[in-house]
């Protein structure tokens, strides 16, 4: 049988991103629980950490928190249909991964009347859309959304729609270094702006219009950040359209080339076996990510 206060202690310091701040999410000292990890690998026979900074489960780990997952989403049903189980429950915290730029447009008008009804509250984990799924993968999260469509063992996708991205600058940006027009050469020495080292949109734009080496770039891991420096004048980047529709309607930003964009496709990857509040969840998702993405 498994012990829960052994599997709470491992989710604890992944999901915390170490021992003592999972000590503290739990309540006890920090060598409480180490020794309840401790204990959790004796009793299964091998190491459900990697001692890092931070520490990261092993593949043993990762099936042991795929596990936790469901069993907390499972318990909140049962709570709902047994009498006296759900006199003290507490608000369910649904832990997701979500790339930056969703969080930045559709996610919170899409999410927002399901967790008031449901008493849901989230904890969001922000990755790079080609890149999240490994939160999953790893058993870090219940749920995610991220342009990879296969899922991970035990897993369900479902097509939300897709992001559709623009690629703009200041008018000023595009007088300075495209005033003989957009081409290969003068994108090959225009500053540009990209979210992160996983992101690999601005390659794809510039691989289609034959630019296929290096170029250079600002790097800036914030949706909000990146579409401020763009206003600027620092660079150019792709930016999705529902974030600068306004922008380029005042002019502040404009496209680099009219009409082109890339289109990013969104699942959304949730637990097979995660109860009745994550399918809800994937149920609501499916309609209001559908008025919001481009189908």
């Amino acid at each position: 049988m498994f012990d829960y206060k052994l599997l709470a202690a491992l989710a604890a310091v992944v999901e915390q991103a170490g021992f003592e701040r999972a000590a503290q999410a739990l309540g006890l000292s920090q060598s409480a629980v180490s020794q309840r990890i401790k204990l959790l690998e004796a009793r299964v026979g091998q190491p459900v950490l990697v001692r890092g900074t931070p520490p990261t489960p092993t593949e043993t780990g990762r099936r042991l928190l795929n596990h936790v997952q469901q069993v907390r989403l499972l318990e909140r049903d049962l709570q709902g249909q047994v009498p006296g189980l759900d006199e003290q429950a507490l608000p369910e915290r649904l832990r997701i991964a979500i790339n930056a730029d969703s969080l930045a447009t559709w996610w919170a008008g899409a999410t927002a009347e399901f967790c008031a009804s449901r008493q849901v509250l989230m904890d969001l984990v922000v990755e790079d859309q080609e890149v999240g799924l490994r939160r999953m993968r790893a058993g870090e999260v219940a749920g995610c959304v991220c342009a990879a469509e296969r899922p991970v063992a035990g897993a369900r996708s479902l097509r939300l729609g897709a992001m559709r991205y623009r690629a703009v600058a200041s008018p000023a940006f595009i007088a300075r270094h495209f005033h003989q027009g957009v081409d290969a050469d003068s994108l090959a020495h225009a500053p540009c702006i990209v979210f992160g080292p996983d992101d690999r949109l601005q390659h794809r734009y510039l691989a289609e219009l034959g630019l296929d080496g290096r170029f250079s770039h600002h790097l800036c891991p914030s949706s909000e950040g990146f579409v401020r420096l763009a206003e600027a004048g620092l660079g150019w980047g792709l930016v999705p359209e529902l974030q600068v529709a306004q922008a380029l309607q005042r002019g502040q930003l404009r496209e680099l080339i009219a009409g082109r964009v890339i289109d990013v496709p969104l699942y959304w990857h949730h637990w097979r076996h995660g109860g009745e509040l994550l399918a809800g969840l994937t149920a609501h998702l499916n309609r209001a990510a559908g008025r919001a993405l481009v189908q």
